[in-house]
């Protein structure tokens, strides 16, 4: 006999002891079937202190009333009017009995809810338990009927013969009234009945259930066809650097990558920028944000996993890469493993752009620093790769750098023996990465036209010219806009006056707040000239500290200088103020408000580099009305025009030798322009301002070439 344990309140034990003393006598089918079921825990009967929070719970141990169908209960806890809870547990099927009082028990390994774990009675459950459908079973505590339950009677001896099927109910007049939660058992059983009965158990007439259902299966209407959109002409590229302005700068390269994609931006084209999270950008000024994480595979079966950040820079978005080991330093260039450091931002950078499903059609890379990104395109994604379309543009902002290593790398890039050979990586037994870039790139490009064309010869080369004469028209010059939104002097908010073409008098005021700022004798009418760059030999500066103490001797003029770099040169500026405190100063170090207030309140501003791939200052100063005084080399070449005495024609002032001498003589001649012939420095100061040197003419001629690269991948 399978023992029912309970739970009860306090005040039933008498009634229970009733109970458990009717239902002693003997129940062969009983146990038979209690043999039958899976061997269970039961607990005796006894007593059980139920916890605070759990409420008593009763459960009826027969099959209902013999007044009505037989129907099967699943668990439903149903609160009571005295706050108890009545969870009916469905029976196995068995004859009707006689109605008789509810017996409280308790439960033993059953959970309820609350979900306290107590002694439930071993009832087997049915096939398939479901609600009649002419009951009505309460969705809620506060829909529970008022009238309680009818009391039902304990199992007595069970039949040996199977309980029969239950008949299929009748409906009732009040079928429609059911609550949404009580379902026919025919709509289970017999599937060509599911409509009406679907439409007893939400209380609504059939005719009614199957109007929505017509309203589902009407087709909808189509919508009158729309002309096919064109697809949007631009291209997506994306600029892999390890600079960009202001994010990071060392140069020039860091103002290219800012500018030409905020200008290719605005032409319709999906630019991005990809580049290293140095520890010194700060993240929460331009809203960095991590977004995921990039696994990159390299040589001898390394794999290092970067993360990847977000950010934008006015409306271009940038991918940071975050590798703390090689980029999280207070620096952004280290000889000692930049062959390394930069490879996993090159080869990372192509990673990001298959892992986050957005194919470039250019890889734009600039220097030797990113270079290889146009290696692994021809070679770890050359074919059944999501890359193998997109072209790479190389961008040579300085030849001079070029990125030599020991040959020990390339096992690291992936690459064999087979790849130090002169027409790939090898230069005197080591690897060139820049040489590598100008072999793999699509198209390759300089900052100036000019100066494309002097590193075809032997000298501006520096021992690349015959790599790019192979590459024929596919090398091509293009000279750098400027960023006019922080260039400008009719708003620069550095400036304490601001002036235009039409209107000078600022200009005026900001020489005599230069003058005041270097400790110079304040003096409108004396020519300034002013210097700003970093102290390097390629800057010219040997030609400076030969002219400039004889030129200050011989001439009634004064210079300013702005930069750091060269001890020596830092030194010679010292003394030069020593002897010369009240026509020369020099500020030590770098101040972005002192290099506008110098470009807007110099009348001259010296540039004498042995080469200048492009150059910046030279245009910045003609933008404020400063005339340049430059040697004809590179983009200075092209970006200044030299004077004309006999019209006043020109930009500035341009000699070609490199000598103290050559500077010396071209100092002289703008500072006799300066007294002698004032209107035609006035005219070119006018002619300078009105020059156009956005980025939008630049990026149109970029866009020539990103259709000549593309033409060359097809052609591979």
């Amino acid at each position: 006999m399978a023992i029912a344990a309970v739970l009860y309140r306090p005040g039933e034990s008498a009634y229970l002891a009733a109970m458990a003393k009717s239902s002693s006598g003997s129940n062969k089918s009983a146990d038979k079937a209690a043999a039958s079921t899976p061997p269970m825990s039961v607990a005796p009967a006894k007593k059980i202190i139920a916890p605070e929070h759990a409420a008593p719970l009763r459960l009826p141990l027969s099959g209902g009333n013999p007044n009505k169908r037989k129907v099967y209960l699943p668990p439903k806890i149903t609160p009571r009017a005295n706050g108890a809870i009545s969870t009916p547990v469905a029976p196995a099927p068995a004859p009707q009995v006689e109605a008789a009082p509810t017996v409280t028990t308790a439960l033993a390994s059953t959970e309820i809810n609350p979900p306290t774990k107590l002694p439930v009675s071993i009832l087997p459950a049915p096939p398939q338990a479901i609600f009649a459908s002419n009951l009505k079973a309460p969705a809620s505590p506060k829909d529970a009927p008022k009238k309680p339950k009818a009391k039902l009677s304990p199992r007595k001896k069970a039949s040996a013969k199977p309980a029969p099927k239950p008949a299929e109910p009748t409906p009732t007049p009040n079928a429609n009234k059911l609550q949404p939660a009580a379902v026919s058992p025919v709509a289970l059983a017999r599937i060509e009945k599911a409509t009406a009965a679907a439409a007893r158990a939400i209380g609504k007439p059939a005719a009614e259930t199957k109007a929505p259902s017509a309203a589902k299966a009407k087709k909808p209407e189509t919508p009158a066809p729309q002309a096919p959109q064109p697809a949007p002409a631009g291209k997506r590229i994306v600029f892999i650097s390890s600079e960009c302005t202001p994010l990071a700068q060392t140069g020039g390269l860091g103002d290219v990558v800012a500018g030409l994609s905020k200008a290719l931006r605005k032409r319709g084209h999906d630019a991005r920028i990809i580049m290293p999270l140095y520890a010194q950008i700060d993240r929460f000024k331009y809203g960095i944000h991590f977004v995921r994480s990039c696994c990159v595979h390299f040589g001898r079966g390394e794999e290092i996993w970067v993360g990847v950040f977000e950010g934008k820079l006015g409306d271009v978005p940038i991918w940071f890469i975050d590798y703390e080991r090689y980029f999280g330093r207070p620096y952004i260039y280290d000889d000692l493993e930049d062959a390394y450091r930069f490879a996993v931002l090159s080869k990372a950078a192509l990673q990001i752009c298959k892992d986050v499903g957005w194919i470039p059609h250019i890889a734009h890379v600039h220097d030797w620093m990113t270079s290889l990104s146009a290696v692994f395109l021809k070679t770890w994604d050359r074919v059944l790769s999501p890359l193998s379309d997109t072209a790479s543009v190389l961008t040579i902002h300085n030849i001079g750098y070029q990125g030599k290593f020991p040959a020990d790398a390339l096992a690291f890039y992936g690459f064999g023996a087979d790849y130090l050979t002169e027409d790939k990586f090898e230069d005197f037994g080591g690897i060139n990465l820049l040489k590598a870039g100008i072999q793999y790139a699509d198209a390759v490009t300089t900052v100036s036209p000019t100066y494309a064309n002097e590193i075809r010869g032997p000298i501006g080369g520096m021992g690349l010219h015959t790599y790019l004469n192979n590459r024929g028209e596919l090398v091509s010059g293009i000279v750098n806009g400027v960023d006019v939104e922080s260039w400008n002097p009719a708003t620069d908010h550095y400036l304490p006056a601001r002036y235009s073409a039409d209107n000078m008098a600022g200009k005026a005021t900001c020489k005599k707040a230069l003058q005041e700022r270097f400790g110079l004798h304040v003096d409108p009418k004396v020519p300034l000239f002013g210097i700003v760059s970093r102290f390097a030999p390629q800057k010219g500066f040997d030609l400076i500290r030969g002219a400039l103490p004889q030129a200050l001797r011989d001439m009634l003029m004064q210079v300013v200088v702005l930069g750091t770099g060269d001890s020596f040169t830092e030194s010679f500026f010292r003394w030069l103020h020593g002897a010369h405190p009240h026509s020369a100063n020099a500020h030590i170090g770098f101040v972005p408000e002192l290099s506008h207030l110098i470009e807007a309140g110099c009348d001259f501003f010296i540039m004498p580099s042995i080469y200048e791939p492009c150059g910046l200052n030279q245009m910045y100063s003609s933008l404020y009305g400063t005339l340049p005084v430059v040697r004809a080399t590179g983009g200075l070449d092209d970006t200044v025009e030299n004077y004309d005495e006999a019209t006043g024609g020109g930009t500035g002032f341009k000699f070609h030798d490199i000598s103290q001498r050559a500077l010396y003589h071209t100092i002289g001649w703008a500072v006799s322009t300066w007294w002698d012939r004032p209107q035609h420095i006035a005219q070119m100061q006018k002619r300078g301002m009105q020059k156009d040197f956005t980025w939008n003419h630049s990026a149109e001629q970029y866009e020539d070439v990103y259709e000549r690269a593309l033409a060359h991948r097809a052609r591979l």
